[in-house]
C-alpha cells in the first residue's frame, strides 16, 4: 500500500468503513452516552495510528487504557465480534506505549513554567473574574518588562506580592493594582497548589517534541497520560490539555495536508474544554483547532453529547463516530436530533431513531472522503481492539516507564535563578541597608525603581536570546496579539 493510500478501517457496515490517514488531521469527534462504546472507538483508532506509525496522544480518566501496551486476551465479546466481522486475520498485538503524569507517580513528569502557561490560561485555572485576570496581566507585564523569569509557583506567589507591594509606584505605567484583586490572585494559587498544581509548574519543562516519536519497528508512540487523579480538578485538567494543544500550534512548523498526521490528540471529557469559558476564550480555542490542522495535528474530541462542543468547533470535525445517546429529556432529545442533522444524509437509514437504538460497539459513522467531502452516514459495528482491555498492573506499568528512552530526564527537578530568588536577594538586601547607614527607609521605594531599571535593561538585552524567549512567551501570545515565538 502506497503511503497516499494509508487508510485505518475501523469499522464495518455492509462493507468496510475506513479512515483515510491524509484526512485524519481534519480532526474528528467520538461521541455517546455512558457505556456506549466510545472508549473502545478511541482504542481502535489509536491502535490504527500507532500502526501506521502516527504518534498519539491520549488522557486516560478512568484508568483503563493502559492496557494498549499488551497484547489482549480472547474473551466471549471480543470472540463473537470477531465472527461476526468476519475478520480472518485477527490477531492480538500490543502497541508502543509512554506514559505520562502531572504528578509524576504512575508516568514520566509532565512540566511546564508559569511564562509558558501565562496569564490567560492561568486566569482560567485561577478561577479569576474580569477585573482580577486584568491584574494577573499586568503582573506579568511588570514580570517581562523587568527581566523577572517566572517558573514556578513561588515566583508567580512572590510576583504577585511584589507587585501588590509596590502597587503606587506602578499605577502610573500600568495602571491599577488593587489590594482586593492581589488577594484573590494569592488565595486561589494556594488552592491550586493544594491540588498539586505546583508539581505541574517548573522544569525541566516538557519537550512537546518528545510525543512526536516512533518505536524501531515505525509505529508511533501512544502517549498517555495518567488523568484518574487529576481529573478531580476539572479545570486544571482541562487547562493542561489545551495548553499542550496551544503550545504544539505554537512550536510546530506549518506542512499543509501531510500523507499522514505528525500527532492525533484525542480529547476525552471534551466538555470540560468548554465549561464556563469567556467568550473570548472560547474564541481561541476554535482558532487553535481550525489552525492546528495546517501543523499535521488531527484533534478527536470525546464528549457524551454533541452539544457539549460549541457549533464553531463541531462544524469542524469531519470524521465522526456516533455512538448511542438517550432521548429521555428535551435536551437528550434536542441533542439527537442536533447529531443526526450533523451528518450527510443516508435515504437507506433514519438517523435520528438510529441513535437511539444503537447496541453496545454499535456506531453512526461517516469519515472524509479523498475530496475531503463526509461520506453519506452508515450504522456500523466498531472493530474491536487487539491490546488488552484490562489495565496493566504496576508492575508493568513501572517495566515500561523504567525502558523509555525519556527515563532520567523529567524526573529531577530543576531549581534555577527566578523571579522569587531575585525578588527576595532585593527584599533582603533593602532590610540590611539602613542598619549599614546605607539608605534610609524612605530611601527604599527609589532603590527599588532603580533596581527595576537595571533589570529592564537587562531583559531588553536578553529578548534575542533563549531566556528572553521564555520570559516573553505566553500560550497563545503568538497568535493573539502577544509576542511571536521565534
Amino acid at each position: 500500500m502506497t503511503t497516499q493510500a494509508l487508510s485505518l478501517t475501523i469499522a464495518k457496515a455492509k462493507d468496510e468503513i475506513s479512515l483515510l490517514a491524509r484526512m485524519a488531521n481534519r480532526h474528528g469527534l467520538i461521541a455517546g452516552a455512558t457505556g456506549t462504546g466510545k472508549t473502545v472507538t478511541l482504542r481502535v483508532m489509536a491502535e490504527a495510528f500507532s500502526k501506521i506509525g502516527v504518534p498519539v496522544f491520549m488522557a486516560d480518566v478512568k484508568g483503563d487504557l493502559s492496557g494498549l501496551a499488551a497484547p489482549g486476551v480472547e474473551n466471549a465479546v471480543i470472540a463473537g465480534r470477531i465472527k461476526t466481522l468476519r475478520l480472518s486475520d485477527f490477531s492480538f498485538a500490543g502497541y508502543p506505549t509512554a506514559f505520562w503524569d502531572v504528578f509524576g507517580e504512575q508516568g514520566l513528569p509532565v512540566r511546564t513554567t508559569i511564562s509558558e502557561m501565562g496569564p490567560l490560561l492561568l486566569s482560567r485555572i485561577l478561577d479569576l473574574n474580569e477585573t482580577q485576570s486584568g491584574v494577573l496581566n499586568l503582573v506579568f507585564k511588570i514580570a517581562d518588562d523587568n527581566g523577572l523569569l517566572l517558573l514556578d509557583l513561588k515566583d508567580l506567589r512572590a510576583m504577585v506580592q511584589f507587585a501588590g507591594d509596590q502597587a503606587e509606584q506602578f499605577r502610573t505605567e500600568y495602571g491599577n493594582i488593587s489590594a482586593a484583586s492581589i488577594g484573590a490572585i494569592q488565595r486561589n494559587l494556594l488552592v491550586i497548589e493544594e491540588q498539586g498544581a505546583n508539581r505541574f509548574f517548573g522544569e525541566p519543562a516538557l519537550n512537546l517534541q518528545d510525543l512526536i516519536q516512533t518505536d524501531t519497528s515505525g509505529k508511533g508512540i501512544i502517549n498517555i497520560l495518567t488523568a484518574d487523579k487529576l481529573m478531580q480538578s476539572p479545570r486544571l485538567y482541562a487547562t493542561v490539555l489545551l495548553w499542550m494543544l496551544s503550545e504544539l500550534f505554537e512550536q510546530l512548523p506549518e506542512v499543509g495536508d501531510p500523507p499522514k498526521p505528525k500527532l492525533v490528540f484525542f480529547f476525552d471529557e471534551a466538555h470540560l474544554l468548554f465549561a464556563d469559558v469567556s467568550q473570548t476564550l472560547e474564541e481561541k480555542i476554535e482558532q487553535v483547532v481550525r489552525l492546528i490542522r495546517s501543523k499535521g495535528v488531527g484533534v478527536y474530541f470525546v464528549t457524551q453529547n454533541p452539544l457539549d462542543l460549541p457549533e464553531t468547533v463541531l462544524g469542524q470535525l469531519g470524521n465522526r463516530v456516533q455512538h448511542a445517546l438517550r432521548a429521555f429529556t428535551p435536551r437528550d432529545q434536542k441533542a439527537v436530533k442536533s447529531a443526526a442533522e450533523t451528518f450527510r444524509p443516508n435515504p437507506k437509514l433514519k438517523v435520528a431513531e438510529a441513535i437511539t437504538e444503537l447496541a453496545v460497539g454499535e456506531a453512526l459513522v461517516s469519515v472524509l472522503d479523498e475530496k475531503g467531502s463526509p461520506t453519506m452516514v452508515e450504522q456500523a459495528l466498531i472493530y474491536p481492539p487487539r491490546s488488552r482491555l484490562n489495565p496493566l498492573t504496576a508492575e508493568e506499568r513501572t517495566q515500561i516507564i523504567r525502558n523509555s528512552v525519556l527515563y532520567g530526564h523529567y524526573e529531577k527537578t530543576v531549581d534555577r535563578e527566578s523571579a522569587y530568588e531575585k525578588l527576595k536577594a532585593r527584599t533582603e538586601e533593602i532590610k540590611a541597608e539602613p542598619a549599614e547607614g546605607k539608605s534610609k527607609p524612605s530611601e527604599v521605594l527609589s532603590q527599588t525603581g532603580e533596581i527595576l531599571g537595571a533589570m529592564a535593561k537587562s531583559a531588553a538585552h536578553a529578548i534575542g536570546s533563549q531566556l528572553g524567549r521564555q520570559i516573553i512567551r505566553g500560550v497563545l501570545g503568538s497568535m493573539f496579539g502577544g509576542t511571536k515565538k521565534r
